[in-house]
């Protein structure tokens, strides 16, 4: 019996080709440079048995949908009529030699196995490969492989179980291919033939649209206005400092702030006028910080552009690269729960033999393992992100190595033990107010002994106070500070965002990203000054406006103060923020001007959306029903746009037209300057 086996990139095939045929196969060309066809025998078991095998591959979607060809002048008929025109789907023009070699090899087989990546976008090429090899032979019979690496054991495996394409998880694309294709290029016509005659920067533009793009770019463009129309506020707070046999406890407000100085010197006062502050609760308790839980495609692009340097893109592109060769699991899940039917331990003893976290992975196996942490999410289709096999750094390029060495370090954190510390709460009252102290003694650093990218280190030691101890504090202060913008949004900030509103999948959230920046819709730009750190106790939140120093002092101003934060846009050097063009401001306020509920620049439109692919997935509503519901609506929107024409020509000509071309068109991002009080640098911190 003979049987085609087609994989989703000619990488995967080959791998496929190699674990099945136990190293031996023939090798033939295509019309395709790019495609080979191997040969092999294979048995997969009942009911199916010994079978000659010719192994192909596609190189991603196969074909196309379009508008008929009377739907694709730009200026008739009108953009309205693309919301109910005809479409066609064709098999691309350089994919058509790998659409014929299919059918040729069809031709001959009883059986296609599908061997695509197992997920949305994988089941859909998979049909579109069943429809090609169904042009060499109609009565083919369809199964598939269901895979989530390509290590030899879970290739055979696979091979072994084949199960059935899932009709509903295609036509949740289909919906979403032609949704995408009848929005993009309804809105993108009215756009660009409505601002075009404007003239200036805009006369020779196509102004793009997407569903998932302008939402995306509505994020950025709301951070950056809520930065540049922030109006700081100052605010007065108290901290009391007591040192005791060498050691010192700083005690923090528990009102935090006040927004009122006059009430605020009150308070001060009153506390001063006590003289001494009484225990009210001394508490030692063991803590523990968590280790990671597993990792998935959205954890693993927020981790590379905080911690790598990398794009979210750019990470993903590695990982699929350290997949194809055989390193890591399938990088696009949404899981972050390991089956407890995985042997773990087996993955970790692979990475034993690494001089940097092979000691550490020798003692989980040696009984350091623990059972990872389960998250909330599975996606019914690939494990959490992890390595399959140990790779060494001459094998891998240097940015492979670094996304590996990720990879490989919050897996094995995942399977050690979380790091324990003994935490010790003080409480104190001083006048009428209440005031605490909090001090972490690390005991057992344990996963933070592989995972070098986290950080929890011992406070300072608290002196030994007893409840109901007396004592004057050895300083008390008033500060002041002022409230400050948030930051412009990085790319992990935005990546969290899209994720939490439900715009795009694990893997094309970074895809939107980039091209709302080829477009030019929004730059990046570095921030610059000191980063914002709540945790760092050390980095003073306030600068001393006054002192009182063993519960006698008075307001004053103070001299020689330790500077603060700097405010928005603040953080490490060489961190990308993300800054809307004059363009995309004009885009995303042109439409949220026109006050209609549910602007194309706010992300509810594509969270419906993208809600109803998933009722699809789960059999819970049919392609024809959410298509005929969403096209209705963004038809509504449109029609709604279409009225309110002159809101976006206003907002165009507010900002676009204020420059001289698009090149120079970036809004600008200048830092706040710093703020003085009575010529003391005064800190500035984010109200929370």
């Amino acid at each position: 019996m003979k049987v085609l086996c087609v994989a989703e990139k000619p990488s995967i095939s080959k791998a496929v080709a190699k674990h099945l045929s136990g190293g031996s196969f023939q090798t033939h060309n295509t019309r395709s440079q790019y495609i080979k066809n191997y040969a092999f025998t294979f048995d997969f078991g009942q009911p199916w048995g010994q079978c000659d095998v010719t192994m192909t591959a596609v190189v991603g979607h196969l074909t196309q949908t379009l508008f008929a060809d009377g739907y694709k002048n730009w200026e008739s008929p009108p953009p309205v009529s693309l919301f109910g025109a005809p479409t066609i789907t064709t098999v691309h023009d350089d994919k058509k030699a790998i659409a014929k070699n299919i059918a040729d090899q069809a031709r001959y087989a009883r059986l296609l196995v599908i061997w695509t990546d197992c997920d949305l976008e994988g089941e859909y090429i998979g049909h579109e490969i069943v429809e090609a090899a169904k042009v060499g032979r109609r009565d083919i019979t369809v199964k598939r492989a269901t895979f989530s690496n390509i290590e030899r054991a879970h290739v055979l495996n696979a091979a072994r179980r084949l199960g059935n394409l899932d009709a509903k998880l295609v036509n949740a694309v289909a919906a979403r291919i032609e949704l995408d294709l009848r929005v993009g290029w309804a809105f993108t016509r009215f756009i660009t033939n409505s601002l075009r005659p404007m003239g200036g920067p805009v006369e020779s533009l196509m102004i793009s649209y997407g569903s998932c793009q302008f939402p995306t770019l509505g994020f950025v463009v709301d951070r950056y206005f809520k930065v540049r129309n922030f109006t700081p506020e100052a605010f007065w707070s108290i901290r009391v400092m007591h040192k005791k046999d060498g050691k010192q406890a700083n005690f923090s407000w528990a009102r935090n702030r006040v927004f009122d100085r006059l009430s605020a010197v009150i308070l001060y006062e009153r506390c001063l006028d006590s003289n001494k502050a009484r225990v009210t609760k001394v508490q030692e308790k063991a803590t523990r910080k968590f280790k990671p839980l597993p990792l998935t495609t959205v954890e693993l692009q927020k981790a590379a552009t905080r911690l790598l340097r990398m794009t979210g893109q750019q990470a993903l592109n590695l990982a699929e690269g350290l997949y194809n060769k055989g390193f890591v699991s399938y990088p696009r899940t949404e899981t972050d729960r390991f089956d407890k039917g995985m042997d773990l331990k087996k993955l970790v003893e692979k990475q034993t033999p690494d001089q940097r976290w092979g000691p550490h992975a020798q003692g989980l196996v040696q009984g350091g393992f623990r059972q990872p942490r389960e998250g909330k999410h599975d996606d019914k289709a690939h494990p959490p992100i992890h390595p399959i096999t140990y790779a060494s750094p001459s094998v891998l390029s240097p940015d492979e190595a670094r996304i590996y060495e990720y990879i490989v370090r919050r897996f094995l954190a995942c399977c050690s033990e979380d790091a324990k510390g003994m935490a010790t709460d003080i409480e104190l009252q001083y006048g009428e107010e209440i005031f605490t102290a909090h001090g972490v003694v690390v005991l057992e650093r344990n996963y933070l002994e592989v995972f070098i990218y986290d950080k929890w280190e011992d406070s300072a030691e608290l002196p030994n106070l007893r409840v109901g101890e007396q004592f004057e504090p050895t300083e008390a202060l008033l500060s002041e500070g002022k409230t400050s913008p948030p930051n412009y949004l990085t790319e992990a900030d935005l990546l969290a965002l899209m994720d939490a509103n439900g715009i795009g999948t694990d893997a094309t959230m970074a895809e939107h990203i980039q091209k709302i920046q080829d477009r030019e819709y929004v730059q990046t730009t570095e921030r610059g000054g000191q980063a914002a750190n709540d945790d760092d106790d050390d980095d003073p939140d306030y600068a001393p406006v006054a002192r009182g120093t063993r519960g006698r002092g008075r307001a004053r101003v103070a001299r020689g103060g330790r500077g603060g934060r700097t405010s928005a846009g603040g953080g490490r050097r060489g961190i990308k923020v993300f800054v809307p063009t004059r363009l995309g401001v004009a885009l995303i306020l042109g439409f949220d001007r026109m006050n209609f509920e549910t602007s194309l620049g706010k992300p509810f439109l594509r969270k419906q959306m993208e809600t109803k692919m998933k009722a699809i997935c789960a059999g819970q509503t049919t392609k024809e029903v959410v298509l005929r519901e969403s096209v209705a609506q963004y038809r509504q929107v449109f029609l709604q746009s279409q009225e309110k024409l002159n809101v976006l020509k206003a907002a165009c000509r507010e900002f676009v037209f204020a420059g001289d071309s698009l090149a120079s068109n970036v809004m600008v991002a200048q830092e706040p300057a710093r703020r003085y009080h009575w010529g003391l640098a005064t800190t500035i911190t984010t109200r929370r």
